[in-house]
């Protein structure tokens, strides 16, 4: 039977979606499930719920919790990572701190500056677990959960002997049906093509029966201006031709035209710091799972399915499927740079994870794909290097930072937020190696 670990189990909510869609799998319902998670109460928190879930779905796993890393991924045939270094605190300072000096953010996971420190963050972590990986289960799929995503796996197929990396994310899924449901077509009835960069990718083709649906999409939006006319991502899709990827919220981080503008936050309906209020209610909703452990209450069994399950029992079964995936450009989208993280189309199998050719995106979002890359790939670069002077550099070219912050605002921000989180910081970050 396969072993399957999960590292950052403590995430306890997301822990359950995930071990619910493994024994939902007949093939699966006997895995070896490794939990590991730093906070041992945590710990303790996801191991109940792994046995309730086990125990409503019928299924017989092994279920063994580690606080000790490399024993949980010690012979593991798939590891799914859910890490979040410093928590709802350190969340707290990406927001607050940029705040103070007249930058707004909404979720501060993608891009942005708090997104930049996310990921000089957690980049460490998740190294130190594919290094690990790498002596203990060379052959092992990887799969990454957190955010800022395309960092997070640049970093390990740049920083790391490990590539069978892939970071998973239903964004673009999740738009497709979205707009189905706006069209009032079934889902299934709809065929599309997404690529791009994570949380700013694009469908690049939204048809049913072979007729393209953007022109029905377009009579729609005009029919309801002050409803789906009052969304960021449709504003970009009414300039740039294509409707993107993830949230509103997720997409306005990205781009300079929203955030720095406060009639553009009003009419857009942004919901600035949406995020750090998302992470207080998960707060709760863990005391809430905690509480209702102790005193035998039952405990709902999520009907999510995550692509991690998905993924892998196509390949304990041979049962072929089409996912999204963040991989290394290997020849996959031919106008953004080859080493950078891109989501596209991803074939499962037996024969594992084999990203699909996309070829050029329209030029208009390869152009601003390419300042997302330029922002992710100096930060991974910062992380792996130690080198302050690409963190300044980083969010200087970050497209809300730059129309939010002058650089001198810029500097002391970083400044700031490096000594906020110096704990979790590449130390030559901390001693500030390669500055001015």
């Amino acid at each position: 039977m396969a072993k399957i670990a999960l590292i950052g189990a403590g995430s306890v909510n997301f822990c359950a979606e995930l071990l619910a869609g493994l024994f939902r799998f007949e093939a699966l319902r006997e895995s070896n499930v490794a939990l590991h998670d730093i906070d041992g109460e945590r710990l303790q928190t996801a191991e109940a719920i792994a046995h309730r879930m086990a125990e409503a779905l019928g299924a017989r796993p092994r279920i063994d919790a580690h606080t000790d890393r490399r024993a949980a991924l010690d012979g593991a045939d798939y590891v799914i990572s859910m890490i979040r270094v410093g928590g709802h605190a350190g969340l707290r300072k990406d927001f607050e701190i940029p705040a103070r000096h007249g930058m707004r953010q909404c979720m501060a996971d993608t891009l942005g500056v708090g997104a930049i420190f996310r990921g000089l963050c957690t980049i460490p972590a998740l190294t130190a677990v594919a290094h690990d990986l790498a002596e203990v289960s060379p052959d092992a799929w990887l799969f990454n959960y957190s955010n800022p995503m395309a960092m997070l796996c640049w970093a390990v197929y740049e920083g790391t002997p490990v590539r069978n990396v892939v970071g998973l994310c239903p964004s673009i899924d999740n738009t497709a049906e979205q707009l189905a449901v706006s069209l009032g077509i079934p889902f299934d009835e709809v065929t599309f093509r997404g690529a791009g960069m994570n949380h700013q990718a694009w469908i690049l083709r939204f048809e049913r029966d072979g007729v393209d649906l953007y022109p029905r999409l377009r009579d729609v939006i005009e029919r309801d201006p002050n409803g789906l006319g009052r969304r960021a991502r449709v504003e970009a899709f009414r300039r740039l031709g294509y409707f993107p990827s993830e949230s509103s919220e997720h997409f306005a981080d990205t781009v300079p035209w929203f955030l720095p503008h406060s009639e553009m936050v009003e009419w857009f309906r942004l919901p600035v710091n949406e995020y750090l209020d998302r992470s207080a209610h998960g707060l709760a909703e863990y005391e809430e799972t905690r509480r209702a452990l102790a005193a035998g209450a039952p405990i709902e069994v999520p009907d999510w399915m995550e692509y991690a399950p998905l993924i892998i029992d196509s390949i304990e079964t041979s049962t072929r499927r089409l996912v999204y995936g963040n991989v290394r450009n290997d020849n996959l989208v031919d106008n953004l740079p080859p080493e950078s993280c891109v989501e596209v189309p991803c074939l499962v199998d037996d024969a594992g994870i084999s990203p699909v050719r996309v070829g050029a995106l329209p030029p208009q979002l390869a152009a601003l794909n390419r300042v997302f890359a330029s922002v992710a790939g100096l930060t991974v670069r910062a992380a792996l290097e130690g080198d302050r002077r690409l963190v300044e550099n980083a969010a200087m070219i970050d497209p809300n930072t730059a129309a939010s912050l002058a650089p001198g605002e810029i500097r002391a921000v970083c400044a700031e937020l490096i000594e906020a989180h110096a704990e979790d910081l590449p130390a030559g970050i901390t001693r500030g190696a390669g500055s001015a």
